[in-house]
């Protein structure tokens, strides 16, 4: 298959995800280390000008997905990153999906996200509470509005989100490529025509 993408997109792509891994992995180390393990509680560190929304760092392990849903499903999560993954590199760079920009930068933020809690759930964070290995996501970042707890997320919680957002906004608002040259292949021949 013809590629129709710009060579450095596949540059691009692995420079955004590498530094999203990192970052994901180093903040929940970090965090970790210094408030230990699980349910810590560090010191505010914003807080509205009415109190009603707070931000803190606070140690949580998730056994499910995003926001805490189907909890005890590690080894299903883990599995579907891998497959996620395999996926978006095949239809990125084997069916051309790397001709967006937009969709090179959408999917690669859930790719890093993907992969960061891959690594968490994989337990390669070697986190080990009462003697037994914990496979499961590090989160750490907490906000609160008035009563409700926002559930505990991480970076990689932050990737996959907007990655998930910029694939929704460009399926509502924006033109594939073939498209665009249609209609505008149709609007010179229009013009053409009237002259």
């Amino acid at each position: 298959m013809t590629k129709h993408y710009p060579t450095n997109r596949w540059i691009f792509f692995w420079v955004l995800v590498v530094l999203g891994v990192a970052l994901d992995l180093y903040s929940k180390e970090v965090v970790f280390q210094n408030l230990g393990y699980p349910n810590r509680q560090g010191p505010l560190l914003w807080e509205s000008s009415a109190g009603w929304m707070t931000f803190r760092f606070v140690t949580s392990f998730n056994q499910g997905a995003l926001w805490g849903f189907g909890q005890g499903f590690t080894l299903v999560f883990a599995t579907l990153s891998v497959v996620a993954v395999i996926g978006v590199v095949y239809w990125l760079f084997f069916r051309d999906g790397a001709s967006s920009l937009w969709m090179t930068i959408s999917l690669g933020f859930i790719t890093a996200g993907a992969l960061g809690n891959l690594y968490d759930r994989l337990a390669m964070h070697g986190c080990i509470v009462n003697g037994e290995t914990i496979y499961a996501v590090r989160d750490f970042l907490l906000f609160t509005f008035g009563a409700f707890h926002w559930p505990v997320f991480n970076f990689a919680d932050v990737f996959l989100v907007t990655g998930s957002i910029m694939m929704v906004l460009q399926s509502l608002f924006m033109q594939p490529a073939e498209e665009r040259v249609a209609i505008a292949s149709k609007v010179e021949t229009v013009n053409a025509a009237q002259k």
